[in-house]
């Protein structure tokens, strides 16, 4: 399944009544555009129900809106379940809902995300390298960088969450 991050509201998810900051994607469409192909590049390979678990993730931890409703969203769309997504942020109490290659996954997720100590930890990379073979792994890399990204355009530019259905917007 693929989707665009690209808003068609007006309205910020801060404070209802006010307008997105600005419309990055038609202000910088070369960005975008770029943005689309890396993101299209870096899913290539992955299983696409454990892809949406990594993008809701980042997009917690991120605490970006859009990306949180586009997501979860596109993961009921591609068969997740509502009780994983629900136990996705309390994933380490939950670890009962998800596969250890899921969880590897998640956990490397975090480490690239918040990266806390300015690094990931070699038992975290360490999991997720017994998980995924070279090139799945380099891509679930990509995939992470790139819904990071993604998350510091809709957080920057107050994109407002809502509008989304899987399946209208491709790229």
């Amino acid at each position: 399944m693929t989707t665009t991050h690209e808003h068609h509201g007006t309205h910020s998810p801060y404070a209802p009544e006010e307008p997105a900051r600005l419309p990055w994607a038609k202000l910088a469409p070369e960005v975008y555009k770029a943005m689309v192909r890396l993101d299209a590049a870096a899913r290539k390979g992955l299983d696409p129900v454990l892809l949406e678990l990594v993008k809701v993730r980042a997009s917690q931890l991120n605490r970006c809106a859009l990306c949180l409703d586009m997501h979860t969203k596109d993961a009921l769309a591609a068969g997740e379940s509502v009780e994983r997504i629900i136990q996705l942020s309390a994933w380490e109490e939950s670890r009962h809902f998800y596969t250890e290659k899921e969880l590897a996954a998640i956990e490397l997720t975090e480490a690239v995300t918040v990266l806390t100590d300015g690094f990931v930890p070699d038992a975290v990379y360490a999991k997720a390298a017994e998980h995924f073979e070279e090139t799945e792994l380099a891509q679930l890399i990509a995939a992470i960088t790139v819904i990071n990204a993604w998350n510091r355009f809709g957080v920057s530019t107050r994109q407002a969450p809502g509008h989304y259905t899987p399946g209208d917007l491709k790229h």
